[in-house]
């Protein structure tokens, strides 16, 4: 008798979309809105095929991620933690620079809402700054997927609503956007500022991570089964057959957070290109909102203005609030698995109290110390996205190498699959190599 729940079908797949939507927005507010714009202005759409390289190539990582969960119910931190080696050191080498990823990515975006906020209400933006930390963890806090999914995919369609409705209105120059989508590179390129946003750009590795937790939550394939992990080595036929259907659902979830992404993430290109760059503005990433908001004013008249800052205030905050859900979950799930089966049972066990202790703490409190003590925090950032960017080739063939040992056939990835995912590490490390040696040739 089969333990997986049958797979959606019909209009019910559209019910059990979802995970995709946040992790769409966990990165609207970093690598789209902060150094998109920015990557415009300098640069045109000159780099438009290494975003579309980008994006695609992450469609594969994420889609064996949740191939993985799936297939055995387990999250991908699990996974790694069956990596062959020394003790556990695939999750380390994951969830330990991840630390410093989650204090600057909440402390930045959350600055970086609050430079909106100042634009449309009373008050200093330090205010604004622990208002918008404040009220994502008042969401995230209780832990109710189904809440903070409906917060993400209203929001995630908002912004992609008012962002492809700025940009279609100042597209001038739709041949040189074309032109964009043959490879080739800028006279004078700034790895340090181009390999975060490629790294941020459709979410970096964290967020993947996050997908996998995402889709326990909403119970996909054998993480909804009855019993507490399902085998993948003794699965029925009918297994199979179920487990075959939540993959298809589960692409579709992988595809549609991607073609949304990349609506969000062309239109402030397009933004960056039309509007920055006849100007020569290359605006710090906390004035984003009011520099946009201004320009688009000169088109859209005074609405303009209150459209884009709005835009701008939505997808930071929806960052804040997708980060905070996320890295809970991953911090929650990791420690224990860093302990190791032969300490006591106590409270470092227990998930319920380290998904508070770290929301509280790492999630909360240092972010808005990093803050307080920081002059800028969103240039923290860009070493947030350099950090995302090098661990995406070590998951991506983490993910692979677990699903092509571990998943039997009719269950392990294609050949595409296979080859897509693998060109994906070979990408984002030739990119990570050119951010670690870039110092030295200076």
């Amino acid at each position: 008798m089969a333990t997986t729940p049958p797979p959606p079908t019909g209009r019910r797949r559209l019910i059990w979309l979802g995970p995709g939507f946040l992790w769409m927005v966990s990165a609207t507010g970093s690598g789209e809105l902060l150094f998109t714009p920015r990557v415009g202005s300098q640069y045109g759409y000159v780099l438009l095929w290494a975003l579309l390289a980008a994006v695609t190539l992450k469609w594969f990582i994420n889609r064996e991620v949740g191939r993985y969960t799936v297939c055995t119910g387990r999250h991908i931190l699990a996974g790694l933690a069956r990596v062959p080696g020394p003790r556990r050191w695939a999750v380390w080498a994951i969830l330990v620079p991840q630390a410093v990823v989650a204090i600057s990515v909440i402390s930045g975006l959350a600055a970086s809402a609050a430079t909106a906020l100042t634009l449309m209400l009373p008050g200093p933006v330090e205010i604004w700054t622990v208002a918008a930390i404040a009220l994502a963890f008042s969401l995230a806090f209780p832990g109710r997927y189904r809440a903070v999914e409906r917060a993400a995919t209203l929001l995630a369609i908002l912004l992609a609503l008012v962002a492809a409705a700025a940009a279609v209105t100042v597209l001038d120059s739709p041949r040189e956007l074309a032109a964009g989508l043959v490879p080739r590179l800028p006279s004078k390129v700034d790895v340090g500022e181009v390999l975060p946003w490629l790294g941020f750009a459709l979410s970096g590795a964290a967020g993947m991570t996050w997908y996998s937790y995402w889709l326990c939550a909403k119970r996909y394939g054998a993480a909804g089964t009855t019993e507490e992990r399902l085998d993948p080595g003794t699965l029925s036929d009918d297994d199979r057959w179920r487990l075959r259907g939540w993959i298809r659902q589960l692409t579709l979830d992988n595809s549609v957070a991607v073609a949304g992404t990349l609506v969000i993430v062309l239109a402030f290109l397009i933004l960056g290109a039309e509007l920055l760059r006849p100007e020569r503005i290359v605006p710090e990433e906390d004035h984003v909102a009011r520099v946009l908001g201004e320009l688009l004013g000169k088109v859209w008249g005074r609405v303009g203005f209150w459209v884009m800052v709005g835009g701008v205030l939505v997808a930071f905050w929806s960052s804040v609030l997708s980060s905070q859900d996320g890295f809970a979950r991953l911090f929650s799930a990791g420690t224990p698995l860093l302990l190791g089966a032969r300490r006591p049972a106590s409270r470092w066990r227990d998930s319920r109290f380290l998904r508070r202790f770290y929301l509280i703490v790492l999630l909360t409190a240092l972010p808005l110390a990093l803050y307080l003590i920081a002059d800028k925090p969103v240039v923290l950032l860009a070493v947030a996205g350099g950090i995302e960017a090098t661990q995406l080739p070590l998951l991506a063939g983490f993910t692979l190498y677990l699903n092509r040992r571990e998943l039997p056939p009719g269950l392990r990835p294609t050949i595409v699959a296979s080859v897509g995912t693998a060109a994906a590490a070979v990408f984002f490390a030739a990119f990570a190599v050119a951010y670690v040696v870039r110092p030295l040739l200076r």
